[in-house]
């Protein structure tokens, strides 16, 4: 129980960190949004397929050995920081020689110099992706904070102020920019640990035999997950690709968040215990249990109030986002069990088998993806979640035998969640049927959903409930604020 609370205790530290950044990432989004036309959206979502795709590269699986493996040292870090190093430099040369034939390919030609700036991004990526590595390896989540804090704000920043001067793309290049650079000089500052004049082919090789694995798998989900966009992009058009990608992005923004604070915490706490399959067992039904406890109700309010609030915040030229945002809050909401399944696995050192899964979801999901992609973006979309349902089984499958942990275990373990979580969609999304102004709608669904969910998570004694307010208050009586409250 204790190392459960340890572990919850750095999550929530991370969570913090992610959420305070969510905040600002969201107001900034609201107000681009709003300066900004969809098919500024859509032009950056074409360049942002190709960074995404090649950057994997940049750390290869690495990151993940350092994390994973018992014993780490110097030579360790300065091994992985070099070849990150130059593998940065690599992509970047590849992707600025791209660039002309990528402008040519969609018919854009101001894609060739918006490439090559914001590929900048990975140049920088390749400083930052160790120390990141170095902070979660030793757990020390709190100085995630400052970086990301300030890098969030720093950037928001410099993506609003050209945003306003006009600056249409470039402000989405300088925000995506802005951020990388500040997150690594923050960091850079933050940490002890600088690069040593060391390189050992030999630890290389060592981490590589695990790291290519995940390389593999990573290599494959990005472009699987690319690939919608780079067919909306070529057969659709980019205000189709702006709505589409504009209705993923604040359910990935909350899931995201909430995601890596428990990914990197919960892959470190699980692979201190690689010998304890009974601890990494518990510590995966716990995270499921809580981020479930967590999503399941903030995906379903997000999707019940998608239409009203993109009409508020983005205003009415982004409503055709809104089905795209309700059918990516249900993937969203499963998330996490995917996740936790995942990192029990990595966490065991079986990257091979995680390699396996990944090539089988991805069979199934090209199969399912080339069945719809010539009917609509709205076919696509409904395709994603037919493939994350069949991922929740395949991802959990062999828990069963490394854990002793089912599927079935594990919807036993969501399932008060998910009636809940049902009860309050049900009666929120009623009030639709009322016919009122969106800010009135909003204004009632919002505090009576959070009443529903907390009063029958309250009512039926709820376990999860009663372990994050006990996390939570253990952590908050640390502090002589809260202390004096209490006493008093």
């Amino acid at each position: 129980m204790r190392q459960n609370k340890t572990v919850m205790s750095n999550v929530l530290w991370r969570f913090l960190e992610k959420f305070g950044a969510e905040i600002v990432t969201f107001v900034v989004g609201v107000i681009l949004a709003r300066l900004l036309e969809p098919k500024v959206y859509g032009t950056i979502a074409l360049v942002t397929v190709f960074s995404t795709l090649l950057s994997v590269f940049v750390d290869s699986g690495f990151g993940t050995a350092l994390i994973q493996k018992k014993e780490v040292d110097d030579l360790d870090y300065s091994t992985v920081f070099w070849f990150n190093m130059v593998m940065s430099i690599v992509v970047y040369l590849v992707l600025f020689f791209l660039a002309p034939f990528i402008a040519s390919y969609y018919e854009m030609p101001e894609l060739k110099l918006i490439v090559r700036i914001q590929c900048i991004q990975i140049l920088i990526s390749g400083l930052n992706n160790i120390q990141s590595s170095y902070v979660a390896k030793n757990m020390m989540f709190k100085k995630f904070f400052f970086s990301t804090l300030t890098g969030t704000i720093g950037s928001a920043v410099v993506g609003v102020a050209i945003a306003y001067m006009g600056g249409g793309v470039w402000a989405l290049v300088g925000q995506t920019l802005a951020k990388s650079l500040f997150n690594a000089l923050v960091l850079f500052f933050t940490i002890n640990w600088r690069p040593k004049f060391m390189f050992s082919f030999e630890r290389m090789k060592s981490m590589f035999s695990f790291g290519w694995k995940l390389l593999v798998s990573s290599m494959l989900n990005r472009a699987y997950n690319e690939l919608r966009q780079l067919i909306i992009g070529k057969m659709y058009s980019t205000a189709d690709l702006a709505y589409y990608n504009r209705g993923r992005s604040y359910p990935n923004l909350v899931v995201n968040q909430i995601i890596t604070a428990i990914d990197s915490v919960l892959l470190s706490a699980m692979s201190k215990e690689q010998k304890n399959r009974e601890n990494i067992k518990n510590m995966t039904r716990r995270s499921i249990s809580v981020c479930t406890y967590v999503m399941f109700p903030m995906m379903a309010g997000l999707a019940v109030c998608s239409e009203p609030l993109v009409a508020l915040l983005l205003t009415e030229k982004w409503l055709p986002a809104v089905p795209y945002m309700q059918i990516a809050s249900i993937i969203c909401a499963f998330t996490p069990m995917q996740t936790a399944n995942l990192n029990a696995i990595k966490a065991l050192g079986r990257s091979d088998l995680f390699l396996k899964l990944e090539v089988i979801k991805k069979v199934y999901g090209l199969i399912i993806l080339l069945l719809t992609f010539r009917i609509s973006v709205m076919a696509m979309a409904w395709s994603m979640l037919v493939t994350t349902v069949l991922s929740l089984l395949v991802n959990s499958f062999p828990n069963k035998k490394l854990l002793d942990y089912t599927f079935h275990d594990q919807i036993k373990d969501v399932f008060p969640s998910l009636v809940m979580t049902l009860v309050m969609a049900v009666v929120t999304y009623s009030i639709h049927f009322l016919k009122l102004n969106d800010w009135l709608t909003l204004l009632i669904q919002v505090p009576l959903g959070a009443g529903i969910y907390f009063g029958l998570s309250i009512m039926t004694q709820n376990e999860t409930f009663t372990f994050l307010f006990e996390t939570v208050s253990g952590m908050l009586s640390k502090y002589k604020f809260f202390k004096k409250k209490s006493e008093e």
